[in-house]
């Protein structure tokens, strides 16, 4: 069985702004607005959230398949995510095609202006499930993407009965209230930071509780304040892991969801893949890029010990059985079943 990553591939140009983006806007001018900002650094990354979450899903022991188009300039994207242990069958080149691209702009205060271009992720309503021996897939994650896709993907996971994280993040404005209820709805797993639970809630016209009710787990990530899992049984509130240095935030919730999808399949109480989340988040924050930090498993369990003390539950991660913890108990019926 596996996991199953749909998402975007593209390449990140990540650049510096040395002020604060709020000391330039007037606020009384917005509709108006016309602004630019010098920036003092620039660089090429391999990125999307789809890549970016299997890239994180493989440094956790996962063998994650892939499904993304991609455009010409994408062979040695494949080559790196295959050698870092991806499955990139599911990954398909559009030749007429550039890989989608992300521009992103980073103040001292670590906000962020960004823009997207689709490029072949235009081309990703094209994929399907159905391709890709959906009897072996055991969860799919729907990470932003070309909108058609994702409500493509949404359907077919309902139609196939596969549970799936719904992770509509930076696409929210460009799905309809309709698509967002149905992919919220069927879904194993809404994810999204607070701000964007905000957008949510503008863009259905759905109430907290409501889009409560209708997710068996909601989880709210929310920056150095950590996260929130909450479910019908009861709410988890999960601290973040300080950075041993703070460099650049783009990607961090890629690797929170890699973390704690990879507790969650495990079977782990929802406060220890909250707190795997944290820490694979972590990882992301203290390098550039988001594909360029690295860890072994066996680090990782030394650093969750640093900060949250017992790491017994997670010699899971590293193959041990016989460390005398047994995943039990807090875990809803929604939790998978362990592969």
């Amino acid at each position: 069985m596996t996991i199953a990553v749909t998402g975007s591939m593209a390449y990140d140009y990540i650049m510096s702004f040395p002020g604060r983006f709020v000391e330039h806007i007037l606020p009384d001018q917005l509709h108006v607005l016309s602004i630019s900002f010098l920036v003092d650094s620039m660089r090429r990354e391999r990125g999307g959230c789809g890549g970016n979450i299997a890239h994180n899903l493989a440094l956790l022991g996962q063998r994650p398949l892939l499904i993304a188009t991609v455009g010409q300039d994408a062979p040695e994207y494949i080559a790196w995510l295959r050698e870092e242990g991806v499955d990139t069958s599911g990954v398909v080149i559009m030749p007429d095609e550039f890989t989608a691209s992300f521009f992103v702009s980073t103040d001292r205060d670590n906000n962020q202006i960004a823009s997207f271009y689709t490029g072949a992720m235009a081309g990703a309503a094209q994929l399907s499930l159905h391709d890709h021996h959906p009897e072996a897939i055991e969860l799919v994650i729907i990470s932003p993407n070309d909108p058609a896709a994702m409500a493509k993907y949404v359907r077919e996971c309902q139609e196939l009965g596969i549970p799936y994280v719904y992770d509509p993040s930076q696409q929210i404005p460009r799905l309809s209230p309709e698509q967002l209820v149905e992919g919220i709805r069927g879904a194993e797993m809404l994810i999204v930071n607070d701000y964007e639970f905000g957008m949510i809630r503008r863009r259905t016209g759905l109430s907290e509780d409501e889009i409560q009710c209708m997710v068996k787990v909601l989880v709210i990530t929310c920056g150095e304040r950590g996260s929130q899992i909450r479910i019908c049984q009861g709410v988890w509130d999960i601290p973040a892991v300080p950075p041993r240095r703070l460099v650049d935030p783009t990607g961090v919730g890629d690797g929170y969801r890699a973390g704690l999808i990879t507790g969650m399949r495990h079977g782990l109480p929802w406060e220890v893949a909250g707190r795997m989340g944290s820490l694979a988040a972590t990882y992301v924050l203290e390098e550039h890029g988001t594909q360029r930090h690295r860890y072994t498993l066996e680090s990782f369990v030394r650093r969750y010990a640093e900060y949250f003390g017992d790491s017994t539950p997670l010699s899971v991660l590293c193959g041990k059985s016989d460390a005398g913890y047994t995943p039990t108990s807090k875990l809803p019926s929604t939790t998978l079943p362990r592969s």
